[in-house]
């Protein structure tokens, strides 16, 4: 339903956006993940038809929107901070925009109804703003971008003011609204968490274009390079030298490991990679074909309800990560053997820079 074609953009005289392209479905919601600074705010106001794109397109079933003002646009925002207003009530704030619209008292009150309903607030219509939680209040912001029926809904940090107990309650709980309503959304957050949790397809931002796009399982389970890998908490990282394909087996400073994950298309002997040994994937006990061995030295230890988080140094003083199901004792030398299906092979950060220039 929405398009957005190659939008750059400038911030004091430096690219901002450069070239960012990506479309969202009807009844999909997209989330805009990268880290501060990184332009998905500037991109959710281009696409709102606040801000202005030097170059590029925003398309509605095939409309260019470019000459089209915000408010004509239907599409609704909502952002970190509520804006609600402190003198009106629950009822009251979310029939404002209503009202200004000049729709008619009994369609204002149906509407007003039906968004209090969809995030389960109608039992507080009459309740002062001032008395909710911060929680109540996010609530009531979302009731008010639902209520003009939008054709597209954006959320900025929607859930950035609050505390991560509340923050992980609210994120199951939008979930479901964005779900019932089928309202496609696009959602943009720092925080990976919510990004996994709430969205169907993940838009990674990244110095001004996309670095990967998919679905979250996707994204996490074959990230397109190493940053993608750093920014989703994956830091076993290891650069090497291919020997060999079929399979593939690279030379690190950790010792020869392997792989059995699909090459790399163009990929042959001699080339450098960056391996990524995913942290659930290390065992104490060797198997016969486990041919990947590890030996590190534990420096801390976390228990994390299904497993123990093991921080350990490799012989040449590389900082590694992975849970096990047993503990450990800080300081203890182990011996790890690493599943060769746990070992995804990345370009190296030198080409993704090249090939992206």
């Amino acid at each position: 339903m929405l398009e957005v074609r190659n939008i750059h953009k400038t911030y004091e005289g430096r690219p901002l956006l450069c070239g960012v392209s990506f479309s969202v479905d009807v009844g999909e919601t997209v989330c805009l993940l990268g880290a501060s600074g990184s332009g998905k705010s500037t991109l959710l106001s281009i696409i709102a038809g606040l801000e202005t794109a030097e170059d590029g397109k925003v398309l509605w079933d095939g409309q260019d929107l470019t000459n089209v003002s915000a408010h004509q646009r239907n599409f609704g925002l909502m952002f970190q901070e509520y804006a609600l207003f402190p003198h009106r009530n629950v009822e009251e704030n979310v029939a404002f925009g209503l009202r200004m619209q000049g729709l008619p008292p009994s369609e204002v009150q149906l509407r007003v109804r039906e968004a209090l309903a969809q995030v389960n607030l109608l039992a507080f219509a009459r309740r002062r703003v001032t008395d909710l939680s911060g929680g109540e209040q996010q609530r009531v912001a979302l009731a008010r971008a639902l209520a003009p029926r939008p054709r597209l809904l954006m959320l900025d940090e929607p859930l950035g003011a609050l505390d991560r107990n509340l923050r992980e309650q609210l994120m199951e709980e939008l979930r479901g609204v964005l779900h019932t309503t089928k309202i496609p959304a696009i959602y943009v957050t720092h925080d990976q968490e919510e990004a996994f949790t709430i969205a169907d397809r993940l838009v990674l931002l990244h110095e001004g274009v996309v670095a990967q796009s998919g679905t979250p399982h996707e994204v996490y389970n074959r990230p397109a390079s190493s940053w993608v890998a750093r920014f989703l908490g994956l830091s076993n990282l290891v650069s090497g030298e291919v020997l060999g394909l079929e399979p593939l087996e690279v030379r690190t400073i950790l010792g020869v490991l392997r792989c059995t994950c699909d090459c790399l298309a163009d990929l042959g002997a001699g080339n450098q990679v960056t391996l990524l040994l995913r942290p659930s994937g290390a065992s104490l006990q060797p198997q016969s074909e486990w041919a990947n061995r590890v030996e590190a030295v534990v420096e801390d230890v976390v228990f994390r309800g299904e497993g123990f988080r093991c921080d350990v140094r490799s012989a040449d003083g590389q900082l590694l990560r992975f849970y096990l199901d047993r503990p450990v004792e800080i300081g203890a030398r182990l011996v790890m053997y690493i599943q060769p299906e746990s070992v995804f092979c990345l370009r190296e950060e030198q080409k993704d820079v090249v090939e992206r220039a």
